[in-house]
């Protein structure tokens, strides 16, 4: 039955649209239940009522044409219960309603199961059987299983299924995405999907521009994989036995066959680009081979798969896209948009982002914050790959991602994204100002980046220095470990920037999200497990030598400050501290003036908390991770869409370990400054003021904001705001409690969409 499970979930995530999922799943569902009526009926949006949309044994001129509220027959009883129900004779039950369309008074065993995704009811899928019996465990369970395993595949289908009906259009309908808020602020651009090589079933929809062109490329890409093939049967001579070696001829013949070649060039000349004519010309062929029964040969479904990543690879070499073919304005369409991907398209032309993984707390939405991007996360429902080339509408702040707009909702979006510019322009002279309380405390303001540019502007921008330098993006952007030199030369060019103010560098944080190509790390729980200085430790080659480009770059400056992250131990300070002393002294040996910089740690796992005074008397100070902070106090995974709305920061437990960490901090005399998303965001930034942060380290679109709301809040009114918000239990009540402060303090525009 898994296996039955697996290839019907398979074939309905690859249907077109909605109409052809439906068929799928009534057809086999009936096959592998063996009853003689599978039916599914899908909810009217806005309303509780059900609709009959496909049947397999039920009158198919019925379909579309029943109708039946939550309140009426055993189908909507499933719907109101939004539980199964297992009935042996189905007709004698009271709420059984008899539509004559149908014919269904001839069955008697019914099995129905709500079909639920996110919460909501999509529809129910039922099963009928002639003689009056009822489902077996085993049938209730398969059903039951299947219907949530579809839920989110039927939700995908709708949505392709409007976007699939607006091909060769001009598009006068508004296709409505809703995913979680990313990154705030408005963006209207052409969708460019992101999507990894080698990998068939991401590759997106494309029409071509020269359809003769893509016939000869694939042609050509098939020979090549021909002489592959053949090249590896030759080397493999002297290892494997004839008979082995025969497997390589089946590989040639195939790459030679109808179903393979002329298939494909049959969708390239109907007008499809030729890795996506490919990659459905090989998801058939794979399917046929894997429905038969016998297992040989349906295991050389996986030979059909191997021989199409191969002529993939050769297509997307022969098609890397220039940068002059990209849109000047680029929305990044993925299934889980990177950093890399993010760095790979030019600053200037990129409008937004919209990723169908991740959530508000993602890096890439962090990062798209820290450049003042527009990203909406999470959009489970999204088709990224029909986007290609499409005109797209991202709503930061709604989460929301409109798809070839009308024109009254692109005006709409264009007057927002002129206030928003208009908004932006107006904040720039807070931005130049020192950030002082209206009682004249001095809360000084740095920058938290891992980008160049963003230093420079810092600059200009009278940032107190930079706060947190994220030094994985030089690493995450190259193929190998970047040498000593080439790390010494960006280090020295983030410290000569601001000196002499000072810039904290944090050592190589890599784990979780932020991988390496050339270094990986696999794991079942990343989040949990081998990451941040817990690598750096255990390969000390690595540690050593940014440290020593850190010294070497700091020589002259003195104005470099070190941070630690993900610390759980203060053996691991220790041990830090070591590694340093040793850097320092072999550069000493070697001649160098340098000195021994600051040191800090970053407080982002609970147990740091609890230790916070113990850290503090081992360095100079600490540094609060409120992101990961935040993730490790709720145990919400702030990559994953499905438990976005747990991820609080204003959760009572994470005020709590934010007070006792400034006070543990106070207490031996040293200071204590907050990184992250509670930074930047103008809410927090009162409860920060109020709890005594000592400073802030802000993404560069958040620095304006910030210093905004510094001199326009008193220390004792945000003292007050924050006593307050403590003996609060909801985080929704507390951010109101805030942002109506905002509103009062004339700041509302930081809480509303330019002056909506």
């Amino acid at each position: 039955m898994l296996d039955t499970l697996r290839r019907i979930v398979q074939e309905v995530n690859g249907a077109v649209n909605l109409a052809q999922a439906l068929d799928i799943i009534v057809l086999r569902v009936r096959q592998a239940l063996s009853v003689d009526v599978c039916s599914v009926y899908l909810t009217t949006p806005g309303k509780e009522e059900l609709v009959l949309m496909a049947t397999e044994g039920l009158n198919p001129e019925s379909k579309r044409r029943v109708r039946l509220n939550f309140n009426e027959g055993l189908v909507g009883l499933v719907a109101q219960r939004a539980e199964p129900i297992n009935l042996d004779d189905a007709p004698n039950h009271p709420r059984f309603k008899y539509f004559p369309e149908t014919g269904e008074e001839r069955y008697h065993g019914f099995l129905g199961v709500p079909i639920v995704h996110h919460r909501q009811l999509l529809g129910v899928v039922v099963v009928q059987t002639h003689e009056t019996r009822r489902f077996g465990d085993d049938h209730a369970s398969f059903l039951f299983t299947l219907a949530a395993q579809l839920s989110g595949a039927i939700s995908h289908a709708e949505v392709s299924g409007e976007i699939e009906a607006l091909r060769g259009k001009g598009g006068e309908i508004d296709v409505f995405i809703k995913g979680i808020s990313g990154a705030p602020g408005v963006a209207i651009g052409t969708a460019l999907v992101a999507y990894p090589h080698a990998d068939l079933e991401a590759v997106p929809d494309r029409v071509p521009e020269d359809i003769e062109r893509e016939e000869r490329l694939f042609r050509d890409c098939v020979l090549r994989v021909q002489q592959e093939m053949l090249m590896v049967k030759e080397r493999m001579g002297g290892v494997l036995p004839s008979e082995e070696r025969v497997l390589f001829d089946a590989y040639v013949m195939m790459l030679g066959s109808d179903y393979l070649v002329d298939r494909t060039i049959e969708r390239i000349r109907a007008g499809s680009w030729a890795q996506g004519a490919l990659r459905d010309t090989i998801r058939e062929n794979a399917r046929k081979f894997e429905d038969m029964q016998d297992a040989y040969l349906s295991e050389r479904a996986e030979d059909i798969w191997d021989l199409g990543r191969r002529i993939l690879v050769h297509l997307q070499q022969s098609n890397d896209k220039r940068e002059g073919d990209q849109p000047e304005r680029i929305v990044l369409v993925g299934k889980n948009v990177g950093v890399v991907e993010l760095a790979e398209i030019p600053h200037e032309r990129l409008a937004g982002i919209v990723s169908e993984g991740g959530s508000s707390s993602s890096h890439v939405a962090i990062l798209a914050r820290a450049l003042g991007i527009p990203a909406v996360m999470g959009a489970a429902d999204l088709p990224a790959g029909r986007l290609n080339g499409r005109e797209v509408v991202v709503d930061g702040y709604a989460g929301r991602v409109f798809v070839q707009p009308s024109k009254q909702i692109r005006q709409e979006f264009e007057r927002l994204e002129r206030e928003e510019r208009e908004f932006a322009a107006g904040l720039t002279e807070f931005a130049e100002q020192p950030a002082v309380t209206t009682d004249g405390v001095h809360v000084p303001v740095y920058l938290n980046s891992g980008l160049l540019a963003d230093v420079d502007t810092a600059t200009q921008l009278n940032a107190d220095g930079i706060g947190l330098y994220r030094t994985e993006f030089p690493f995450m952007i190259r193929e190998q470990f970047p040498s000593e030199d080439e790390q010494f030369r960006v280090y020295r060019k983030v410290l000569e920037s601001v000196a002499p103010r000072p810039a904290t560098l944090r050592a190589l944080d890599i784990g979780g999200d932020k991988l390496l190509s050339y270094f990986p790390v696999k794991e079942d729980n990343p989040f949990l497990g081998w990451r941040g200085i817990r690598i750096m430790l255990d390969h000390p080659e690595i540690f050593l030598t940014q440290l020593r480009a850190m010294l070497r770059a700091n020589e002259g400056l003195n104005n470099l400050q070190v941070l630690l992250p993900m610390v759980a131990s203060a053996k691991e300070v220790d041990e830090s501290l070591r590694l340093l002393q040793r850097a320092y002294q072999e550069l000493i040996d070697e001649g160098m003036l340098v000195t021994m910089p600051k040191v800090g740690v970053m407080v982002e796992v609970p147990s740091a908390v609890y230790i916070a005074e113990a850290l503090a008397r081992r360095v100079d100070f600490l540094s609060i991770g409120s992101n990961d902070l935040v993730q490790y106090l709720l145990a919400v995974d702030r990559n994953n869409a499905r438990v976005a709305d747990l991820y609080h920061a204003f959760h009572p437990a994470v005020l709590r370990a934010l007070r006792d960490i400034v006070t543990s901090v106070h207490r031996v005399g040293k200071p204590v400054s907050i990184c992250g998303e509670m930074a930047s965001d103008p809410a927090s930034v009162i409860l920060l003021l109020g709890m005594e942060i000592d400073s802030l380290s802000v993404s560069l679109a958040g620095l304006p904001r910030v210093k905004w709301v510094i001199r326009s809040f008193s220390r004792a009114r945000a003292k007050a705001l924050y006593h307050e918000a403590l003996g609060l239990e909801e985080p929704d009540a507390v951010r109101k409690l805030l942002n109506d402060a905002l509103i009062q303090s004339g700041l509302g525009g930081l809480v509303r969409p330019a002056r909506a």
